[in-house]
């Protein structure tokens, strides 16, 4: 299925998305994310997470610095049934081959974006190093992971 609604087609809400990593202006940033997400939005993928526009856009912007020059883009079509969606993506030099993939999933609310969850599908050798470069901008430690919760379930105790 590729309707999120009558008015939102999962194609429309992607290229949105990948227009706001693109984006360089800070100011115009923001009101993609005044229009395009809801303001408590959260995005979360291995390497990074953000809370709020104002996160998020901080955290496009310190992709962009690590990554200049680099390009988002769709790949492949997405996909969406209620107020979920899922689509893929590759960044990488413009009019080259792209170097890193990923697939996000999202999560909608009133057909803006609320949450999205990302996951890194290709990533060049050297992964952890290029989590070390955006920790500092984002005001994480490299390689800090949150504590994993022990299993509950006795099937899952060892």
């Amino acid at each position: 299925m590729n309707t999120v609604d009558a008015t939102h087609t999962a194609t429309d809400i992607a290229q949105r998305y990948i227009q706001l990593w693109n984006e360089a202006d800070p100011a115009r940033r923001l009101q993609l994310l005044e229009t395009g997400w809801t303001q408590d939005a959260s995005y979360v993928d291995p390497m990074m997470q953000a809370k709020g526009r104002e996160g998020i856009s901080s955290l496009v912007a310190a992709v962009q610095a690590r990554f200049p020059g680099f390009r988002f883009n769709l790949l492949g079509k997405p996909d969406a049934h209620g107020e979920h969606l899922r689509f893929s993506w590759t960044l990488g030099p413009e009019a080259s081959q792209d170097l890193i993939q990923g697939t996000d999933f999202v999560q909608l609310a009133g057909g803006r974006l609320h949450s999205v969850t990302g996951f890194l599908d290709k990533v060049p050798a050297g992964a952890c190093s290029l989590q070390r470069a955006w920790a500092p901008r984002l005001g994480r430690s490299p390689l800090r992971s949150p504590p994993v919760p022990a299993p509950t379930h006795p099937a899952d105790r060892g």
